[in-house]
């Protein structure tokens, strides 16, 4: 199974995102912010692909942002995008090539889906 960077500032929907995953059988890493999440994906630590959160604190685009250096330093990563807000074309623009979308609040079988549709 995958190896997925689960990055999320409100911790209980960190936990549980981690826990949706790993009950998959998915291994989970995770980050409260972009600068935890970068030293993640800078590190020799294998990562397969990125569950981040568009909007983090103290990061108004963080996510988008953060996708963008972490699929440059690896282009194999693979993404889901979450977001509780709307999504503007500005953000939409940002988006890294084959992301999907998972709006908030989602399903256990909604995040599942997503991640394994990734894989296919």
């Amino acid at each position: 199974m995958a190896c997925v960077l689960v990055i999320e500032d409100e911790e209980q929907v960190r936990v549980l995102a981690e826990a949706i995953l790993q009950d998959e059988g998915h291994q989970t890493l995770s980050a409260s912010d972009v600068p935890e999440a970068l030293a993640l994906v800078q590190s020799d630590t294998r990562i397969d692909a990125l569950f981040t959160d568009i909007q983090l604190k103290n990061a108004e685009h963080g996510g988008l942002e953060l996708t963008q250096k972490a699929v440059a330093a690896r282009p194999q990563l693979r993404v889901v995008y979450t977001t509780a807000g709307g999504l503007t074309d500005g953000m939409k623009a940002m988006f890294v090539d084959g992301a999907a979308i998972l709006p908030k609040p989602y399903l256990p079988d909604d995040l599942r889906a997503a991640v394994a549709a990734l894989f296919r």
